[in-house]
């Protein structure tokens, strides 16, 4: 048992994934500071968080050279409501004072690595394609056939097939107009900073149209949310995968996002009242990069912050609640043997207990206590 990252990090390894097994508790987003510190020493100098890939980049601007405020990175840089927990605060004060004084080439990078998209809503692509535009300077109409932001973003445009703008003449219109983007933007020299945001925006937009698109298929309520979820992970793992060809030159990067999104094999929730399997970013990613992808999967014993009581002694957690003597420990997923899954979570509580799935797809686990 430890409680140094570096053991679980093999010479080969470039992308090393951190699960959570709920969102509800900062605890494992706390833990997660205190490893990337270990990890920067050993050559570390990226960082990849479950948060809007465009958002992300305010956060890194502050990160990179102090412009703007730490609180405009927290409110403009995160989404899904990360920018309000206090850890993730930390961790971009830190990361900023890392980089203080240090040579663009030794500095930490921040990344979101997720979509702009909820379980129920999902934006218009209105502004990430005029982004493009914009760099590219062009003469193009968007804003006529993406028309009011409003119509794309209701849940209705997602959850009703009938109400979503994903398959009318306007969204074909704006795909064209994508691809027209794309194409003049990979004519380009790929020289600067700025030609990346364009293109990170474009993709995005481009995203959010498939999104939408996916949408519109006339679907029975409890077949909708699987090609959905599906959807945002396929846009996670090329992100992932971007991510790691922009770092490639300066070091490795850590990944932290819910077990759920790393992990090797298929994932399974229920949403909805329906039970819904489909291959996460993990699974997706680590066949491309192979012995260079490494899946740390946590688990939680007991927590006040969501109600969660102790596990019972047969489970996985109770094995682990034996034999992790320390507040939280790593230990490779090989020692932890058959157990039961534990069934007195509640959905409200959020937490996804350990199975003998997680354990296969996992190379360690991180169990924190309470």
């Amino acid at each position: 048992m430890s409680q140094d990252i570096r053991d679980f990090v093999t010479p080969s390894c470039d992308l090393l994934a951190l699960g959570e097994p709920t969102h509800a508790t900062p605890v494992f987003a706390e833990i997660r500071n205190e490893l990337f510190a270990q990890l920067v020493e050993r050559g570390f100098r990226s960082i990849a968080l479950e948060t809007d890939r465009v958002a992300a980049l305010a956060a890194n601007d502050y990160v990179q050279d102090g412009t703007g405020t730490l609180d405009l990175a927290m409110s403009e840089g995160f989404s899904h409501a990360f920018g309000g927990v206090e850890a993730n605060r930390r961790l971009i004060a830190w990361m900023r004072e890392y980089n203080e004084n240090r040579p663009p080439e030794e500095r930490l990078t921040f990344h979101g690595f997720d979509t702009q998209t909820e379980n129920t809503s999902a934006p218009s692509p209105r502004r990430y394609l005029e982004y493009a535009r914009d760099f590219l300077g062009l003469d193009v109409d968007i804003a006529g056939p993406a028309g009011d932001d409003e119509r794309w973003g209701r849940e209705e445009a997602v959850l009703d097939a009938a109400s979503s703008p994903g398959a009318t003449a306007d969204a074909y219109r704006l795909r064209a107009i994508a691809a027209d983007l794309l194409t003049a933007l990979r004519s380009r020299a790929p020289e600067s900073d700025a030609w990346s945001r364009a293109e990170i925006h474009l993709m995005a937009g481009i995203d959010l149209l498939r999104y939408h698109r996916q949408c519109a298929e006339p679907l029975e309520p409890h077949e909708r949310y699987m090609p959905l979820v599906a959807a945002r992970d396929a846009f996670m793992a090329r992100n992932l995968l971007d991510i790691r060809a922009a770092e490639a030159g300066r070091g490795r990067t850590l990944v932290f996002a819910h077990n759920l999104h790393l992990r090797r094999q298929a994932s399974t929730m229920r949403v909805a009242d329906t039970e819904t399997s489909w291959f996460p970013a993990g699974a997706l990613v680590a066949p491309l990069l192979g012995d260079r992808y490494t899946f740390v999967a946590t688990s939680l014993g007991g927590s006040e912050d969501i109600a969660l009581a102790e596990p019972e002694p047969d489970t996985y957690e109770g094995f682990l609640q034996k034999h992790v003597t320390t507040a939280w420990g790593l230990l490779p997923a090989s020692d932890v043997p058959p157990a039961s899954v534990r069934t007195d979570p509640t959905p409200r509580q959020g937490y996804f207990p350990l199975d003998q799935g997680m354990l296969n797809d996992a190379d360690a686990i991180l169990h924190v206590r309470r």
